[in-house]
C-alpha cells in the first residue's frame, strides 16, 4: 500500500516512519506539514519548525524515506485559527487541537494528496479497529498519553484511512525504540501547548488577535469587586492562576460578557460551583451512536476518564451526568470525549 507518513521532528511520528520502514511492507512518502504561524507569528516568540524540520530530515535519511514539504498555512488560518479566535471572542474554551485532526491532518491535508495515498499515518496514541464494515476508535496502550480524546471527531471515512503504527506501545516502549534506531530525538522531550503555536505562549497569541479590553473581576456569590481583567478571553472556567488577586486562591467560575465580568470564588466555596453535568450540542459518533447509557466522558486530554450517564432531553443534544466526581472546570465551547470502556465513541461541544 501506499502510505503518507506524518512527521513533525517528535519522538512519537520518527518512530512510526521507522518502524513502518524496517517492516517493508508499504510504499512510503514522508510529509512535514508547514503550518500558518511559523513565519508571520514568529515576533511573538521561538517557533521550533527549523530545529523540527532538520531532524525530520534526518530521521528520513536514516529511513530511507522521500520527504515532501506541505504548507497548509492557509488553511490553518481559515479553520482552526478563525475557529479558535471566534470562540474565544464570545467567551468559550475552544479546543484547536481536536479540530486540527478532523480539518488540517486528516482534512485538508488528505485533500491535497489523497489521491496518491492508500493510507496516512501518525505518530497518535490510539488505535483503529474494523469490526462489521465499521472503524472504531480505541484508546492507545499508555492512559497518560492517549489521544484519542483529540481524535473523538474524526468521520468513518477519515478513520478508514487511518494508520496509527505506535498505539499499542506506551511512552516508555517508544523512546526505547527510538533508542534502538539511534534516532536523535529519542530524548527529545514532548511539544507541550496547541498544536499550531509551537513555542508561542498562548496569551501573547490571543492578544495580538484579540487585543485587551479592561473589564471587572467580581466576586460570584457577594458582587463585590476583586480586581481587574485585560480581556475575558485570557481566562477559562476553573482557571486559578493569572488572576492577580490577593488572599486567594480564587478561581474562575463565570463569565458575563455583554457586562464585560469574570466570576470568581474563593477556594473555599469552590464546592458550591462545581458541575455535575452538562449538555452536548450534536454529539458526532465516531462509527454509531451506543446502545446503552453508562458510558465514560473525558472534558480534557490527559486527565481521567470519569463515569458517567447520558440521556437525550432534547432533540439533536445529550445530558452528560457524572456518577460521582464532580468538576469546577466544565466549561462553554471544550469538547467532551465519549468512551464505553477501551472504545472513544465520539464527543462534542459543551454547551
Amino acid at each position: 500500500m501506499r502510505v503518507a507518513v506524518l512527521v513533525s521532528g517528535g519522538v512519537d511520528s520518527s518512530v512510526t516512519l521507522m518502524r513502518l520502514a524496517e517492516e517493508g511492507r508499504h510504499e512510503l512518502t514522508a510529509f512535514y506539514l508547514k503550518i500558518w504561524l511559523e513565519d508571520e507569528m514568529a515576533f511573538l516568540g521561538s517557533c521550533p519548525w527549523e530545529e523540527d524540520l532538520a531532524i525530520v530530515r534526518e530521521v528520513c535519511g536514516v529511513a530511507g524515506v522521500p520527504l515532501e514539504v506541505v504548507s497548509l498555512q492557509q488553511e490553518y488560518l481559515n479553520t482552526v485559527v478563525a475557529y479558535a479566535l471566534d470562540e474565544l471572542a464570545v467567551g468559550h474554551t475552544p479546543s484547536p487541537d481536536v479540530m486540527c485532526n478532523r480539518m488540517i491532518k486528516f482534512g485538508a491535508f488528505v485533500d491535497r494528496v489523497g489521491d496518491r495515498f492508500d493510507l496516512i499515518a501518525s505518530g497518535h496514541h490510539a488505535r483503529v479497529e474494523e469490526r462489521d464494515g465499521l472503524f472504531h476508535l480505541l484508546r492507545g496502550a499508555d492512559p497518560k498519553k492517549d489521544q484519542t480524546y483529540f481524535l473523538c471527531q474524526l468521520r468513518q471515512d477519515q478513520l478508514a484511512r487511518c494508520l496509527f503504527p505506535i498505539g499499542h506501545l506506551t511512552k516508555a516502549e517508544v523512546r526505547a525504540e527510538a533508542r534502538r534506531f539511534s534516532l536523535i530525538n529519542a530524548d527529545r522531550p514532548d511539544s507541550q501547548g496547541i498544536c499550531f503555536l509551537g513555542r508561542i505562549p498562548f496569551n501573547d497569541f490571543v492578544h495580538h488577535h484579540l487585543g485587551e479590553r479592561q473589564g471587572t473581576i467580581r466576586e460570584a456569590e457577594s458582587g463585590r469587586v476583586l480586581g481587574d481583567h485585560r480581556g475575558t478571553w485570557f481566562h477559562t472556567i476553573g482557571q486559578r492562576r493569572g488572576l492577580g488577586l490577593s488572599g486567594g486562591p480564587w478561581y474562575v467560575v463565570g463569565k458575563d460578557i455583554e457586562e464585560n465580568v469574570i466570576l470568581a470564588v474563593h477556594a473555599d466555596s469552590l464546592s458550591n460551583h462545581v458541575r455535575s453535568s452538562f449538555t452536548i450540542a450534536n454529539p458526532h459518533w465516531v462509527a454509531e451512536p451506543p446502545n446503552r447509557s453508562d458510558l465514560q466522558v473525558r472534558i480534557r486530554h490527559g486527565e481521567r476518564i470519569e463515569a458517567c450517564t447520558i440521556s437525550q432531553p432534547l432533540c439533536g443534544s445529550l445530558a452528560v451526568q457524572f456518577d460521582i466526581t464532580t468538576d469546577p472546570g466544565v466549561a462553554p465551547g471544550q469538547f467532551a470525549a465519549l468512551y464505553d470502556g477501551e472504545e472513544c465513541l465520539g464527543g462534542g461541544v459543551v454547551e
